[in-house]
């Protein structure tokens, strides 16, 4: 339901209070006069059955004696009265309820369920139950039991735990930070992360979200909450659980790597969503994310009184991956005018211990004028000679003016102030100056900026196109899996495995399947004519790592040698594991690639977020050395690219010494082959290749283990129910044919197709761009066609049509959904010079298709009234078409599906 009714919660014109309590330690008498105290400038009621008054607020026996209807009802009565309440509530018109209480337990016939049953039938939505409350510093609403009220601000705090909201209330009193909303949600029961990140995202009063996770219920909503929040604002998480051993019993490498939290740092980097380790450095990003805008780029400048501290900045910034900036020759010129000959002459920028106010603001002007920097943090130690807070209260006067000067493209500056009292914090913090109690502090917060806005660009990347040549054989693939499961199989044959590779364009060695010593010695044979030497390997369903029963043995050359292998390898697994199924030896061609890499590629299944992709160092202690990156699917090129990036073994994959580089790409279409399989083939559960050997000539399938089983829906709505990001729709291609015997190929947009765009946009002209943007349209910058291609499937579609013999773009149509999956927005362009061919009409049909199967209700559009052929087609298509009151240029067009 996202959003839906989230702003009478959160934002309300009238509140009750069920269940507050005359004694004066209790939950619900916090509450009270935390209500009271917060002065709630909205209609407020209290309601309790025993008493006629509490702490001298009078109050009614309930709900239905109230003058008025509370668009929110806060519950701290007992679990068994809450269902009964909501009833109460719902029957009077109630947008919703608070339930701080606790105890509602869960499963059938538990409070939990009553309460739900009880909301839905009035369409109300519940917060919690078991939550510390909700705080709304902008309508001075606190209905928590917290010990402090926050002040109003910018930051928007979601938490799954109400210690941890409270916690974060304390800090900010201290910090002078203040909030826009927290909201601790408890046990979730309705409203959840995914719901109250797209209220924040849409509230014009937040620049910021912080989220505080200990677990996800619904991963796929997650996802798309979260990439279209992090798409406009920062959203920075800390995770607790970071130690979880979930992957102890993975029965394969790419399992046993894919461990709980590294899927979630995975899912995170994904969605855009900005990730630090503790709380502390959860502080540092309000600090910082709240007050200023992210710099250009990562180089710092720093300006320090003292030498030392000075030089602990530079080597944290480089260690965490921040450049020291230089000073341009002609900083470098204006600073030798106005500082002490003893200053550093580089950066950081010492101006020597004894800098008074003056001197500080000196540097400080040249250093916001050099281009060569894209940010200023500056340091002060407290001394005897000059005053800290004389400094700190001329930094904040020139950082105003500098920032009233240059406005949108002002430079982030920060301060760490050594030893610094609350006078001077609060100076800075008034001021908007984020400021740190260490220097530390202060270039984790400036690395902070630097990585919200690699995220968002990662966001808006554009990946290269796919490669024509890739048409997987999914039928072949599909029908190698569903045989296996059929036959009461969880692990595919060696052979089967070669087939399904293949299937994908994935090469394997030459691989057979002997079930007994001279079935292995007759292959061998066959290999031995073609100049090859043999690998024999043990083949077993329960041998998960071949090489600790030493079931593995290289370089044989001759048929008596593959002989006397085979009979070790079957007897040695035999008497090291006899409670193994054995079913013979693998025999396959040896490859001897003397500077290939051996890398692990593969699938994993995670409880929470579906199928994962992992890739890293290969070989046979790939666990120990640990060298691995996860991501989830769907990939294109680029996110393949970044994931091989996000190891230690890329730098291998590059040219060194007499080693050639691995052939470009060739590792990255193998992770983006395999994720293509578990969309097509969702009962893939784990998928190990190990070794995958890459080298200049390409890439080769050494080893692979494959589990499947039924498919296990792990997400409602289309695409497959095992991806977390939905995948690309190949199911709504489509080829048309128009008037005049027109064809043309239909399919939906991908990220891709930005240069396509960019192209298509050539052909309209103003006037159409006009009306279709109700502007005029001079450019469509990089970041604007971003937003337009890089679509989440789940929340908005768009159709991309084609000439079927030019190939040449001729048209779009797409939908977005609103918050609550109720109603589409549609808009429709096309080329100019091709109107009038049907085009437009067929696309409209597509597009109120597509709705259809998502179950929405109506579709709507503005349509300018000059518009008249869009407004004829609507009505012929049944659409409703009325003039916007609003707006008399525009007429709203609206269809009932």
């Amino acid at each position: 339901m996202s959003t839906y009714r989230l702003k009478n919660l959160l934002s309300p014109r009238s509140v009750a209070l069920v269940g507050a309590s005359a004694r004066p330690v209790s939950v619900g008498r916090a509450v009270l006069e935390n209500i009271r105290g917060a002065e709630f400038k909205g209609q407020f009621g209290l309601v309790n059955p025993r008493h006629a008054e509490i702490g001298g607020i009078a109050a009614v026996k309930s709900l239905d004696r109230l003058d008025f209807v509370p668009e929110l009802v806060v519950i701290t009565a007992p679990a068994r009265e809450v269902p009964g309440i909501i009833d109460q509530a719902g029957r009077r018109g109630s947008a919703g309820a608070l339930i701080v209480s606790a105890g509602l337990g869960h499963g059938p016939g538990s409070l939990h369920e009553a309460a739900i049953a009880a909301a839905r039938k009035y369409g109300m939505r519940l917060i919690g139950p078991n939550c510390l409350g909700i705080m709304m510093p902008a309508v001075s609403l606190n209905a928590s039991f917290a010990a402090h009220m926050p002040g109003a601000g910018n930051l928007a705090l979601i938490s799954q735990s109400g210690a941890i909201a409270a916690g974060m209330v304390d800090w900010a009193a201290q910090r002078g930070v203040g909030f826009s909303g927290i909201v601790s949600i408890g046990d979730q029961i309705d409203v959840d992360l995914a719901d109250l990140l797209d209220y924040f995202a849409m509230d014009h009063k937040t620049r910021a979200i912080l989220l505080y996770i200990e677990a996800i219920k619904d991963a796929r909503k997650f996802m798309s909450a979260a990439r279209a929040a992090a798409r406009v604002k920062p959203v920075v998480v800390v995770k607790s659980g970071r130690m979880a051993q979930g992957a102890k019993a993975a029965a394969t490498h790419t399992g046993a790597l894919a461990g709980a939290d590294a899927v979630y740092d995975a899912a995170f980097r994904r969605a855009g969503v900005l990730r630090v380790s503790d709380l502390r450095e959860l502080f540092d990003c309000a600090e910082t994310l709240g007050r200023v805008e992210s710099p250009a780029g990562k180089r710092l400048a720093i300006l320090t009184n003292g030498g030392g501290i000075g030089v602990l900045a530079i080597d944290r910034l480089v260690e965490l991956g921040g450049i020291p900036a230089s000073i341009s020759a002609d900083a470098r010129k204006k600073l030798d005018d106005v500082l002490p000959p003893t200053w550093s002459g580089a950066n950081p920028v010492d101006i020597v211990g004894d800098a008074d106010a003056s001197r500080y603001a000196a540097a400080l002007e040249v250093l916001l004028a050099d281009p060569d920097n894209d940010a200023v943090l500056v340091l002060n130690v407290q001394t005897a000679i000059a005053s800290a807070a004389d400094i700190a209260t001329t930094v904040t006067e020139l950082v105003g003016k500098y920032r009233e000067q240059h406005r949108r493209w002002a430079k982030p500056v920060l301060a760490a102030w050594v030893g610094a009292d609350q006078n001077i914090i609060q100076t800075l913090s008034g001021a908007g100056i984020p400021n740190y109690p260490t220097e530390d502090d202060a270039v984790r917060g400036f690395m902070h900026l630097v990585r919200h806005r690699e995220v968002v660009e990662e966001l808006s990347q554009v990946p290269p196109a796919m490669p024509d040549t890739f048409v997987p054989d999914a039928k072949a693939a599909r029908q190698i899996v569903t045989a296996a499961i059929a036959d009461g199989r969880q692990w595919l044959e060696p052979v089967e495995i070669k087939h399904l590779l293949e299937a994908y364009d994935i090469a394997m060695v030459p691989t057979y399947a002997a079930t007994d010593v001279e079935q292995a010695v007759a292959y061998a044979n066959d290999m031995f004519a073609k100049g090859a030497t043999v690998v024999l390997k043990i083949m077993s369903r329960d041998i998960v790592h071949k090489s600790d029963v030493g079931g593995v043995v290289l370089n044989l050359t001759t048929p008596d040698a593959v002989r006397a292998a085979a009979t070790d390898i079957l007897a040695r697994a035999r008497k090291l594991r006899p409670e193994a199924r054995i079913g013979g030896v693998i025999v396959q061609a040896m490859v001897v690639k003397a500077k290939a890499r051996e890398l692990i590629l593969g699938l994993a299944d995670d409880p929470t977020f579906g199928t994962v992709v992992v890739f890293g160092r290969g070989g046979t202690a790939v666990e120990i050395i640990n060298d691995k990156a996860l991501a989830l699917p769907p990939l294109d090129l680029q996110l393949a690219r970044d994931l091989i990036d996000r190891t230690r073994v890329s730098r291998l994959l590059r040219a060194y010494r007499d080693v050639p580089a691995v052939k470009p790409d060739a590792v990255a279409m193998v992770l983006v082959k395999l994720a293509q399989m578990a969309a097509d083939i969702p009962e893939i559960r784990e998928f190990d290749i190990n070794p995958l050997l890459a080298d200049e000539t390409g890439v080769t399938a050494v080893d692979a283990r494959v589990a499947v089983g039924p498919p296990q829906r792990k997400f409602a709505g289309s695409g497959p129910a095992n991806f977390a990001v939905r995948a690309y729709p190949s199911q709504w291609e489509r080829r048309l044919e128009l008037k005049d015997g027109w064809r043309i190929f239909v399919r939906p947009m991908r990220p891709e197709d930005e240069p396509t765009i960019h192209e298509f946009l050539r052909h309209v002209t103003p006037h159409d761009l006009r009306l279709r943007f109700f502007a005029p349209m001079k450019e469509f910058t990089h970041e604007f066609i971003a937003r337009l291609t890089q679509l989440d499937y789940a929340r908005a579609m768009a159709f991309i049509a084609f000439d079927g013999e030019t190939g040449e773009m001729v048209g779009v149509v797409r939908l977005h959904s609103d918050s609550i999956y109720e109603s589409g927005e549609y808009a429709i362009l096309l080329r100019s010079d091709l109107k009038g061919r049907g085009l437009g009409w067929a696309l409209m049909q597509l597009i109120i298709d597509y709705a259809k199967s998502e179950g929405l209700k109506t579709i709507s559009g503005d349509v300018l009234q000059e518009n008249i052929v869009m407004l004829e087609m609507c009505r012929q298509l049944g659409f409703e078409v009325k003039p916007d009151p609003a707006e008399p240029d525009i007429c709203d067009v609206r269809l009932k599906l």
